[in-house]
């Protein structure tokens, strides 16, 4: 999905024109990837634009970078408010945010040690990550040849930025076979997650995820969020190691995510999952979760901060 420009970007304390959002070729990130960054999304509320979990979202910010050895120089409500004012001055009630810590320009070479940190917030309009159809009928999954990384290799607790390589390969052998995302299992074989998102599964009446840390998965925001609704909701939310065959298997499965929301799964690997169709477990979790991030449902209105 192509960018739309928005007004501004704040880079390290101060917003600048989009287009003047610019670094260095010799950034230190680009060549070697070492980075944390967070997708965050704001909703339109009854009170303006309201940001779904900010604070949690920066507090993960600060922990990747914290696991990655990084020292973001600025203090949490500082990124916060940044997130504030770039959503502000965008004009926009609803849009797709990405902080983003990187190592900039002065230093070479893998000790990263001697190198800057900087921090950007860019935020623009972004609709169903996974399509409309998805969102509506149900997404078609592959398993991928491509393994989750081990967390013995890559800290998998932490959102890295060049951590992501794994999921574009992932994301593109399934586009290009025809489907619209991929799975990715551990080296032993265990279901981990999407390429972006986290994998529940509904059989014989309990909701069921992977083990976050066991499986190398990271642990999602929207996650968490779905296992508080349907708790509340009068679901057991179990996490158990999970196999391919367990989706084969399942009643129903979806995907969550900040970008993916919460997103049917229809198929995995041409195996209709349950009837082929969004089931009822999924479709209520799903609705209520609409109605949170607009600020509509009162038990859950903290998670939403407004922008204003």
């Amino acid at each position: 999905m192509p960018l739309t420009p928005t007004e501004k970007i704040w880079m390290d304390g101060r917003l600048v024109d989009w287009d003047d959002a610019r670094i260095h070729v010799l950034t230190h990130s680009l060549h070697y990837g070492l980075g944390v960054f967070e997708g965050i999304r704001a909703y339109p509320t009854a009170e303006g634009p309201g940001v779904f979990r900010l604070t949690a979202h920066v507090n993960r910010l600060f922990q990747g970078a914290h696991i990655l050895g990084l020292e973001i120089p600025f203090e949490r409500d500082e990124i916060v408010e940044a997130v504030r004012s770039v959503v502000r001055a965008s004009g926009l009630d609803q849009c797709y945010i990405r902080p983003i810590v990187y190592l900039g320009y002065g230093e070479m070479g893998l000790n990263p040690l001697p190198c800057t940190v900087n921090v950007s917030v860019a935020c623009w309009p972004w609709g169903a990550y996974l399509g409309d159809a998805g969102f509506e009928r149900g997404i078609r999954l592959k398993v991928s040849s491509w393994a989750r990384h081990d967390p013995r290799a890559m800290p998998t607790a932490a959102k890295g930025t060049g951590m992501y390589i794994n999921s574009s390969l992932a994301k593109v052998e399934a586009v290009r076979a025809g489907y619209d995302e991929a799975l990715l299992l551990t080296t032993d074989g265990h279901i981990s997650e999407g390429t972006g998102e986290n994998v529940f599964i509904i059989r014989k009446g309990k909701i069921l995820t992977p083990i976050t840390s066991s499986a190398g998965a990271l642990e999602g925001i929207t996650a968490d969020s779905v296992r508080t609704i349907a708790t509340d909701l009068g679901h057991e939310v179990v996490e158990v190691p999970l196999r391919r065959t367990d989706l084969f298997l399942a009643d129903e499965a979806f995907l969550t995510g900040t970008a993916a929301e919460i997103v049917p799964v229809a198929s995995v690997d041409d195996r209709a999952v349950g009837t082929g169709e969004p089931g009822p477990v999924t479709r209520s979790i799903q609705e209520i979760f609409n109605q949170t991030v607009r600020g509509e449902v009162p038990q859950y209105k903290d998670w939403v901060e407004l922008v204003d």
